[in-house]
């Protein structure tokens, strides 16, 4: 049986397809660039190309495929509906998510599909954290509006219950809460970046209002950089309660901080300066 994961270049959707050909499954990576993408994967996967924006030209994506993986990223909201209606007409049994942050048009939409799902609920990513690098390479500071804690996931964590989710029985209908084995506060993660790199970085706070301009500046609509910042602001205790999701459903313990720190350190050192 065949997997379709969407988003397959993305922090999540990449892990998923790694996890899924580990355990020797048939994946289609769906990407809008599939000559780009090609030598991102594992020797195996059937890049094809395509967006889950647009669920009304997946006809040749969805042809065969039994499971199906969905982020919900922005714009998805109108589309996502759609995605998984064409999807189960087209076969799809097993679907699993990562949430949005809440429970919106398409998670609902496959809450209410009628074939077997699980929702995957991370309160953060920890490559959530690389939004950090040009900032750490050029003045080794991080700015950020708050200092309160947060559970952050790896991703690769998210990849394996995904897989295992998309694969074994057990999983359907639930709503899994994941994080990863400790609660960090940014000040935190600085200092454990701080030794991954051998180089010390300043933690400078700017206001509500800097932060959301920041965000506005790249191309995120007000209204979403407002959502981003206040969910910063005002994190639940969902946020920064650690769980033991991650272990209990792949059955081993969920990777830390430090461990993904090791794995990006090279991103965030400054970039060497050879004398001409």
């Amino acid at each position: 049986m065949t997997t379709l994961v969407t988003g397959a270049t993305g922090n999540t959707g990449r892990h998923v397809v790694a996890e899924l050909i580990r355990r020797g499954e048939r994946v289609r990576a769906l990407t809008r660039d599939p000559a780009a993408a090609a030598g991102r994967f594992p020797a195996g996967v059937e890049v094809v190309p395509g967006t889950h924006t647009a669920p009304e030209e997946l006809g040749a994506a969805l042809d065969g495929v039994g499971r199906l993986h969905v982020t919900v990223t922005a714009g998805l909201a109108e589309a996502g509906p759609e995605l998984v209606r064409r999807a189960v007409d087209a076969g799809v049994r097993r679907i699993t998510v990562v949430w949005g942050g809440f429970v919106g048009p398409v998670e609902q939409a496959v809450a209410d599909s009628g074939v077997e799902w699980t929702r995957l609920e991370p309160q953060e990513f920890m490559s959530n954290t690389l939004t950090w690098t040009e900032s750490i390479r050029t003045e080794g500071v991080v700015r950020e509006p708050y200092d309160h804690p947060s559970a952050l996931v790896h991703e690769a964590d998210i990849g394996a219950v995904a897989a295992v989710a998309l694969l074994d029985g057990g999983h359907a209908g639930r709503a899994y809460n994941l994080t990863g084995p400790e609660s960090l506060t940014p000040r935190e993660r600085i200092a454990i970046l701080s030794r991954a790199i051998g180089r010390d970085i300043a933690f400078v706070p700017i206001t509500h209002e800097q932060a959301v301009d920041r965000l506005t500046a790249t191309g995120v609509s007000r209204a979403d950089a407002e959502y981003v910042i206040g969910w910063y602001a005002a994190a639940g205790a969902d946020s920064r309660t650690v769980v033991d999701t991650v272990e209990r459903v792949t059955g081993r313990p969920a990777r830390t901080f430090a461990q993904w720190a090791a794995e990006h350190a090279e991103r965030f050192r400054a970039p060497r300066v050879t004398a001409g």
